[in-house]
């Protein structure tokens, strides 16, 4: 076992929490960010802006009525299961050698994965990360069996796992989402809360959302309960932490406030609240849907993309027919659950809260 151990430690190999749950779940939100997100991003931009260079097919796979036509954004969306493989090999530290093998690896798992195909690549590339780790530099010919013993391990595993492990991922989020629309009112609240959470956390909410294809009603409340977390932590924090800490927290990432929650977990009270109130005015007033990518649902106004993904979804709903138009009650919903509510409410808690001696002075304040 000593033997064991040390090897593991030689090669960087770590079964820990912070090594598989934090950092690469991490990882696969920025590959996911980097691929599909940015892809999709580009193509709403070149459609609703008509940019021509942005809406152009500049390559063509296969040929006939099978032909598959890529714009710029539409391959950058392709790449999506080599960029989370790749990140998450990065986030392991893995070898160059095993980094760049990943990229087949990824593709592979992706596709075959289908609609649960990013957590098929999760759990995938993680196990031929660290198979590439354990033969990295012990032969001479290091540069043929490190490619060739990482790309048959995780294609080989993924022709075992990808698919139940996708069709499972894609079960859980169906649930999810049928349980929102049977019971907008409390799936709401649970969905708003529970990815909220996860957002500030040092996990990856985006990932967890795109892992389940959260989207529709689901992820409507994802957003709010992203929205909520990031908007309030920034406006309730405002005098301690002024316009850095407004806009570092409000489109960048309520994770900042991580460490004075563990100094004082009762800061964390108002943003929840919030989102336990904007996830069912989500759900059952507004009726917003996340109907762009499943990734967006748990990225609340981090660069905007939340905004972006449900703005995303309305174009898609109104060029296949299955909504009529965006209307101003649309965007009054996007805006008050996404902005307003959640810096109105949690700015109230907070003064609550203070006033009550249970959030004291710099309790919210960041090291910018």
């Amino acid at each position: 076992m000593a033997r064991i151990k040390e090897f593991c430690k030689r090669k960087n190999i770590v079964f820990t929490l912070q090594r598989y749950g934090i950092d690469a779940l991490g990882a696969m939100a920025q590959g996911l960010f980097c691929t599909l997100l940015v892809g999709t991003i580009l193509n709403t931009l070149g459609q609703q802006l008509g940019i021509g260079f942005l809406n152009e097919i500049i390559v063509t796979v296969g040929k006939g009525e099978g032909a598959m036509h890529y714009t710029i954004g539409g391959l950058a969306s392709a790449m999506v299961g080599p960029g989370i493989a790749i990140a998450i090999g990065y986030a392991l530290q893995c070898p160059p050698l095993v980094l760049f093998s990943l990229i087949p690896v990824g593709f592979a798992a992706n596709a075959m994965g289908g609609a649960g195909g990013p957590l098929a690549v999760y759990v995938i590339a993680i196990v031929a990360s660290e198979c590439g780790k354990i033969v990295s530099k012990e032969t001479k010919v290091d540069i043929l069996v490190t490619p060739i013993v990482t790309i048959l391990v995780g294609i080989g595993v993924a022709s075992l796992v990808a698919a139940p492990i996708g069709a499972a991922a894609s079960a859980v989020g169906d649930f999810v989402k049928w349980a929102t629309v049977l019971q907008p009112f409390w799936m709401g609240i649970l969905v708003s809360v529970v990815i909220g959470i996860a957002l500030t956390l040092p996990i990856s909410s985006a990932a967890i959302c795109a892992a389940l294809g959260l989207t529709g009603l689901a992820g409507g409340a994802a957003v709010a309960g992203c929205c909520a977390q990031m908007v309030g932590f920034a406006v309730m924090s405002f005098r301690e932490n002024r316009w850095g800490g407004l806009v570092a927290q409000g489109v960048g990432t309520s994770m900042l406030q991580m460490p004075n929650i563990v100094k004082n977990p009762k800061i964390w009270i108002p943003p929840t609240l919030a989102s336990a109130i904007t996830g069912p005015l989500a759900t059952c007033l507004f009726k917003l849907e996340m109907n762009g990518s499943a990734v967006s649902s748990g990225m609340g106004t981090c660069g905007f993309v939340g905004q972006i993904g449900v703005y995303t979804g309305w174009v898609s709903d109104v060029a296949s027919g299955a909504k009529a138009a965006i209307t101003p009650m649309d965007w009054a919903g996007l805006v008050l659950i996404c902005f307003v509510l959640p810096a109105v409410l949690s700015w109230i808690f907070c003064e609550i809260l203070r006033r009550i001696g249970w959030i004291g002075e710099n309790d919210l304040k960041l090291d910018l």
